[in-house]
C-alpha cells in the first residue's frame, strides 16, 4: 500500500497548478499573467527566480480610464488595449518576448485572454500564439456590442437598459464602442507609459 501523500495547500485550494506552473518556469522567458477582477483587469510580466516572482512591468485596467476610456473595463475591446497598453510598457522595460501563464484559467480562443494576447503582440512583446485563437476585428473594436445594442434598443428598449445598466449610468452608450475604441486607441499608441 502507497503511503499517503497530501496534496500542497495551494493545489487543494485550487490556486495553483504545480505541473503547468513547473513548465512555464523552466523556460528563461518571463510570464505573462493576465487575472479579471469584479470590475477591473489586471497584468504582469513576471520574472520567475528561485526566491519567487520578480514584477517586470505590470499594467490595469483603470489605466485605460485614464486614456479616457469610458467602457467596460473587463470587456473584449478593453481588454485588447490593455494589452497594448502592457505590451509597450514590458518592452520599455526591456522584454521582447514572453510565454502566457493563464495558472488554472482556461485559455479560450477568441475570449478576454486571447484579445489581450493580441494587443500585447500588436505591441511589439512576442508571445507564441497562433492567429486563429483570436477575436474577429469585429469584436476588438466592439462593432459586435454596438451592432447588438442598436437592435436592442431599437426592439426592446426595457432589456436594452437592463442589459446596459452599468454603461448607461456612467453616460455611455454602447453604440458608441467602435468611436470610443479608435479614440483610446489613437491614445495608447501616442501614449508614453
Amino acid at each position: 500500500m502507497a503511503p499517503y501523500v497530501p496534496l500542497l495547500r495551494r493545489r487543494r485550494e485550487g490556486t495553483t497548478d504545480y505541473r503547468s506552473r513547473k513548465r512555464v518556469i523552466s523556460t528563461t522567458k518571463p510570464l505573462l499573467v493576465v487575472r479579471f477582477s469584479n470590475r477591473n483587469v489586471s497584468s504582469q510580466f513576471l520574472k520567475p527566480t528561485p526566491k519567487g516572482d520578480k514584477v517586470v512591468s505590470s499594467a490595469n485596467s483603470k489605466e485605460l480610464v485614464k486614456l479616457g476610456w469610458r467602457g467596460s473595463s473587463k470587456s473584449t475591446p478593453a481588454c485588447y488595449l490593455l494589452g497594448m497598453v502592457a505590451g509597450k510598457k514590458a518592452k520599455e522595460a526591456g522584454v521582447t518576448e514572453a510565454v502566457l501563464y493563464t495558472g488554472l484559467i482556461p485559455f479560450v480562443k477568441g475570449g478576454r485572454v486571447a484579445a489581450f494576447v493580441k494587443g500585447v503582440i500588436e505591441a511589439g512583446v512576442g508571445v507564441p500564439a497562433r492567429e486563429e485563437v483570436f477575436p474577429p476585428e469585429e469584436r476588438l473594436t466592439g462593432s459586435v456590442t454596438a451592432k447588438y445594442a442598436a437592435a436592442l434598443a431599437k426592439e426592446q428598449k426595457d432589456q436594452y437598459e437592463r442589459e446596459f445598466s452599468g454603461l448607461l449610468k456612467a453616460n455611455f452608450r454602447p453604440e458608441d464602442y467602435p468611436k470610443e475604441f479608435e479614440k483610446v486607441r489613437t491614445a495608447v499608441l501616442g501614449a508614453k507609459s
